[in-house]
This record gives structure tokens, sequence and C-alpha cells, in this order.
């Protein structure tokens, strides 16, 4: 591999540079008109499945991420909602126009490649820097907040770039719940494999794959206020630490890979004290391969209409909101079967 201007030296297991020296898509450059071919090939029914949690859900300020939920405000005050010509009574016209101030990655969301970076040594030099997916840096391509207004947006790696690619192509359904229930388990390579092999599951390259553990839809009847155990101590999530899985990610093809749990993986991670990073499958995925997470999606509904007619692939429709700069968005994926 060529090294790019940006790096002379890439983190092992990576692709950067695989699909260009200024790439900002990672794997999604694998959804060819092919795979978006496939995905609608599995569509049968005419049915639609939305895959999102209402965004003012999980309630309350869960895991202290400051992640508040959405608020809505009319524009230009009470003028801007509900508002008729008063001026004129000839006029029947009444309008409702508001505003929202929203946490980009708060309930079903997509990450973005500009949420994960890694101190690495991107030069080869002995000196670690900061730096993201394919050798964007931090202060440059990624600039720090505004010292004055707190304003952030990135150069580089924003969502913007996935929602260009419209991510749409064939989902495959892995099902958690059968194995694991509504205990927090840490599933690692060989306890997904148990999963895949009991539902026939088969996940090829160019494959965006949602893993179905049910916290989700015990979420949603808790409303605004969910018990602590429930948010944080309930249903699985994957082993980031396990090296097994992360190379099966990585071999699989898959491009992206989404979860109705937060994270994805067990935050925090698995203990271990020869360990150096926090989040060990975030930066597998987002720095190592450009693989967007997707975090608290709705699949239960789904999932149990993918068993009982014993399938386990769909069309899947998920772009995030063409947001520049942002490194998340909200998301209203939609399954069709």
């Amino acid at each position: 591999m060529t090294p790019t201007p940006r790096w002379r030296k890439r983190p092992p297991g990576s692709n950067w540079g695989d699909f260009g020296p200024d790439d900002q898509c990672g794997r999604l450059n694998l959804l060819t008109p092919e795979k978006v071919l496939q995905g609608v090939a599995e569509v049968r029914e005419g049915r639609s499945f939305c895959l999102s949690l209402p965004l003012d859900l999980p309630g309350g300020d869960y895991h202290a991420l400051n992640r508040a939920p959405p608020r809505l405000r009319a524009v230009q005050g009470k003028k801007g909602y509900v508002y008729n010509y008063r001026a004129d009574p000839a006029r029947t016209d009444v309008w409702c126009d508001d505003t929202a101030l929203l946490s980009t990655q708060r309930s079903t969301q997509w990450d973005a490649l500009c949420h994960v970076g890694s101190a690495f040594d991107a030069q080869g030099g002995g000196r670690a820097e900061l730096v993201y997916y394919n050798g964007y840096r931090a202060g440059t391509d990624i600039p720090d907040p505004d010292a004055q207004t707190g304003a952030v947006s990135a150069r580089a790696l924003g969502i913007e770039n996935m929602a260009a690619r419209s991510v749409q192509g064939r989902g495959v359904m892995i099902d958690l719940y059968p194995l694991c229930g509504r205990e927090r388990v840490l599933v690692g390579y060989d306890a997904l494999m148990r999963c895949c092999d009991a539902e026939g599951v088969v996940v090829e390259t160019g494959d965006m794959v949602c893993l179905h553990t049910g916290l989700a839809a015990a979420l949603l009847p808790l409303g605004p206020d969910p018990d602590r155990e429930t948010l944080e101590n309930s249903h699985a999530v994957l082993d980031g630490r396990d090296p097994r899985l992360l190379r099966w990610i990585e071999e699989s093809g898959l491009i992206v890979l989404a979860a109705d749990n937060f994270a994805v993986e067990a935050v925090p991670a698995r203990a271990d004290p020869a360990a150096t990073v926090a989040e060990p499958l975030h930066e597998h995925c987002i720095f190592k391969l450009g693989i967007h997470l997707g975090e608290l999606w709705h699949l239960s509904e789904l999932n149990a209409w993918l068993k009982a007619h014993r399938r386990t692939r769909f069309l899947l429709t998920a772009p995030p909101l063409r947001l520049p700069g942002a490194a998340g968005s909200p998301v209203t994926p939609v399954a069709t079967v």
C-alpha cells in the first residue's frame, strides 16, 4: 500500500487508502448498485417497518452523556405557531413552524466517521498524534470547538458523506435474544456464530448487519423515566475485546453495524489490564475500517416478522440527516420486506 501524504503508516488491520487517498466513506464504498438490487430483491410483501424509537426516548439524561431529549420551540416566538393572518379576517390560513434543539447522537442514531479517532503514530516517526479514519487529523480536519461559542464542524468525515451515499441496500438480521434473553451478556465470536447458525444467517460483502437484543423494545414502555437497571444492566452487547469477533467484522465485508442497544459493544469494555482502548469495537470499526455504527434502533417488530416468515434479509433504507460537519445523526431507518 502506497502511503498517502496524510499518513505514512496505517493502523494494523485497517483499510486506510484502499478506497483512495481522500476517501471519507470507508466501507460504504462496497454499497454498489448490485448490492442495492440485492436489497430490492428481498421485497416480496411490500410491507415496511419503522426502525426508529421516538427521538425523546430513552427518557432522561441517560448514561450521563448530556444528550438531552429534543426540545421544540416555535419560530419567532408565539407568532410562528398556530398563526393565522389576524390582520386580514378574510384569510383562513393557519401556520405552524418550529425549530428543534437536539443531540445528534441521541436515541436512534448513526455515528459519523469523525466520531472516533485515536492517538496513533501515522507518520511513523515515533510520535503519536490524534488522527481519524484514513489519516484525517484533529485540529485541522476535525478542529477543536470554538473557544467562545463552542461551535463545532468537522471539515472531513462528517455525517454528510454518509448521507450522500443514500444508505440503501440489503439488511441482514442477527437475533441475539434467543441466546441471551434479558441478561446483559457479552457476546463474542463463538456466541455470535451460534446465533447465526441457529437462524441460517449468512453475511456477505456489502451487507448491512443489524443485531437484535430486545433492549429498544424494553425501553419503549418505560417512557420518560426508565430505570437504571434496564438502561445499564440488561440485554446483550458485543464483546469488543474479542479479537476473533473483530476479525470477523473485518473479514465478513459488512459495511455498517447497527444494534438496538447502547453503543453496540459493552461500555465499559471487559476488563483487561493491558488494554489501551476504552471502546475497542468503536476504534476497530470507525477508526480502522470506516464502518458506521448505528445505536438504539427499534428492531423487535421487524425481527419477529422475519422469524415468523423464516427470513433474515430485507431491504434497508437508512440515510442520516445531510448535516455538514456533524459527528452523528438521528435516523429513521425503514425496512421493507
